[in-house]
């Protein structure tokens, strides 16, 4: 793409992402990660009213008075977006590609954590580690980011979900990171380590789907392509076989999906091509204030 094109697509996506910041938290960004805001700051004594989960058991033992943690606001936060751009992304039956969807949320949330004053950063992934974006804050770091996800051409196959997961639990050692994992989740073996960033870090798994995934389209003979190992057959989607071999596969999916959740302290969106990613997020995060 040239410069100019490439320079005016980067700004059209900044520009729909900015828009979308105020439905997307009507400025109240940091309330819907409250508890990882915050650090500990000095004990005091308790006084009737205060929350009994802040009372700190071991001191207190040890002073024969009970007392309770006093926490301060920090300044800032950290938000890491773990994005996948491996080659199943470049599927799309409607209006647009799941690698499109993708580029709008990280645009979005890039713009959600700037505008707050926090830093973001975060890492692409494929086969491998691609690219790690570090921590930064400003609009121009913003604009790096759109560019990247936008640009990035993955140079290995597959979707190694679990080596992204456990780079990012080395890199953010510190717990309380506010941890965005955008992927169709496509990959096996990532469980454990989710569920262990989800113990020290606010973790919410994007899902992005297409609702063709699902559906197996009534055209007999097909000519398939594997996007991730290039792999090419034909198939006939009328047949029993086949259609049972799709169930199956989707089935798995789904299970795996379930299966990595279980027990585990993460929030989850589902995003469609199909649908508006921003009320789609709307939704989630609303419903997460009424619950916490």
């Amino acid at each position: 793409m040239p410069s100019d094109d490439l320079r005016r697509k980067i700004r059209g996506i900044e520009m729909v992402a900015r828009k979308a910041v105020h439905d997307l938290m009507s400025g109240r960004y940091r309330s819907h990660f409250k508890g990882h805001g915050v650090q500990f700051s000095e004990h005091r004594l308790y006084v009737p009213g205060d929350d009994v989960r802040h009372i700190n058991w071991n001191v207190s033992a040890r002073t024969r008075e009970p007392l309770v943690k006093k926490f301060d606001e920090e300044r800032e936060l950290s938000v890491f977006l773990v994005t996948d751009i491996s080659q199943s992304h470049a599927f799309g039956s409607s209006l647009r590609l799941k690698s499109e969807c993708v580029v709008d949320i990280v645009a979005l949330l890039a713009h959600v954590a700037i505008q707050s004053g926090d830093r973001v950063g975060g890492l692409l992934f494929a086969g491998g580690i691609e690219k790690k974006i570090p921590l930064g804050k400003g609009r121009k770091h913003a604009l790096r980011m759109i560019r990247e996800v936008l640009t990035f051409e993955s140079r290995t196959k597959g979707t190694q979900l679990r080596q992204a997961l456990e780079v990012t639990e080395r890199l953010l050692k510190r717990g309380g990171s506010i941890i965005f994992v955008i992927s169709d989740f496509l990959a096996q073996d990532y469980e454990l380590v989710l569920k262990r960033l989800g113990k020290k870090h606010d973790v919410v798994a994007l899902r992005i789907m297409d609702e063709q995934e699902r559906k197996l389209p009534p055209a007999g003979q097909l000519f398939w392509r594997d996007p991730e190992t290039g792999q090419q057959i034909w198939t006939d989607t009328s047949s029993f076989a086949f259609k049972k071999w799709f169930e199956a596969f989707i089935s798995q999916w789904d299970a795996q999906w379930n299966q990595s959740l279980k027990g585990a302290r993460i929030e989850t969106v589902e995003i469609a091509t199909q649908e508006d990613y921003v009320q789609a997020l709307v939704r989630f995060f609303r419903a997460r204030i009424h619950r916490s």
